[in-house]
């Protein structure tokens, strides 16, 4: 099949475009490359996608090949942009579609929530409305656990209700949730929504706890560690990620349409939730360094514990994230040192 993965510079996005590779589809990459973090990180997940760094990436500009073959191509563009999502649409004429893309982070949705409109808002609804018109027979798309805000039943089902958000974050995700659903039932377009659980991971996202204990601890730097270390949440590793990804993106889409299904929400994290506390001790280990901690009080817009119910995956798919967080971790950490030449 050929796909268009939004976000595939970012850290899920990466692994899902690489793991699409393996399994031979032809993927077309499209990022806005923006400076929420560094993006150095950015450029050196599409160098492992054969784009490199040098590359004149301009916005809005014929797509540029992999210098590893045919089989992957990359555009830089903001989703905001409708007629340059349009053409592309158009010329690549896409099977599938993943939309990764969206501004990302709790906290900073707080300081600019206009960002989370912009991205995760307009740019979604440029999505549903290229998918509309071009054809497309199935759109998977990120939400988020967070959109379980104030929710207190563990773990968290997707058949609860979700409608008490805490963040602009949340409810820009809930509202991709709807959208996604008015889009399914007007016009017969596929949807699943994925919500994910704290992913972490090689490649991971540098305002993320994996990162930032890790970068922390390495550098004899204290770490803020929220809610005096109360905090717990279902830690999932990418690689489960990209694979349950890749499972509802390619699997059992005849058999939903048969059934007039086309609007399904999942949940996909790791069904375990682990504290933070135990979290930054498997990082200790796997360093050989110990924490320099700051216990500070809850965060707005954070909640203390997430936990996921994947029933509604394993049932429809078959699929169940497995990978156990001292694996996870030590992943990771090798990845850090590596990258950072601190091994």
């Amino acid at each position: 099949m050929k796909i268009l993965v939004t976000g595939a510079a970012g850290f899920i996005g990466y692994h899902v475009s690489m793991l699409l590779l393996a399994n031979g589809h032809t993927v077309v990459g499209l990022d806005s490359i923006n400076d929420y973090y560094d993006p150095q990180l950015k450029y050196g997940r599409l160098n492992q996608l054969g784009i490199s760094a040098n590359e004149t990436l301009a916005f809005g500009k014929n797509l540029v090949s992999s210098h590893f073959g045919a089989q992957f191509a990359f555009i830089r563009l903001q989703l905001e942009d409708l007629d340059g999502l349009s053409t592309v649409f158009g010329e690549e004429k896409f099977d599938v579609v993943c939309n990764l893309a969206a501004q990302v982070g709790v906290r900073y949705s707080l300081k600019n929530p206009r960002a989370y409109i912009d991205s995760n808002i307009v740019g979604f609804l440029n999505i549903l409305e290229c998918c509309k018109t071009h054809g497309i027979k199935h759109l998977v798309y990120a939400s988020s656990s967070s959109v379980y805000g104030l929710n207190d039943r563990i773990p968290f089902s997707v058949h609860d209700k979700v409608d008490r958000p805490i963040s602009i974050y949340a409810a820009s995700k809930k509202s991709n949730e709807l959208m996604a659903h008015t889009y399914s039932h007007l016009y017969g377009l596929p949807t699943t929504g994925l919500r994910f659980f704290t992913v972490y991971g090689p490649w991971g996202r540098p305002d993320m706890a994996m990162f930032l204990f890790t970068d922390a601890i390495a550098k004899g730097k204290p770490l803020k560690v929220f809610n005096y270390g109360k905090m717990k949440r279902d830690f999932t590793y990418v690689s489960d990620i990209a694979e349950g990804v890749v499972e509802v993106m390619t699997k059992n889409l005849d058999e939903r349409k048969k059934a007039l299904q086309q609007y399904k929400i999942y949940n996909i994290g790791n069904t375990h939730s682990v504290s933070l506390l135990d979290f930054i001790k498997e990082i200790e280990k796997n360093l050989g360094k110990k924490a320099k901690m700051e216990l500070l009080p809850l965060q707005p817009g954070d909640v203390e514990n997430t936990w996921a119910n994947v029933d509604d995956l394993v049932n429809d798919y078959g699929y169940r994230p497995s990978t156990p967080i001292k694996v996870g971790v030590k992943n990771f950490v090798d990845w850090y040192q590596h990258y950072f030449n601190q091994g």
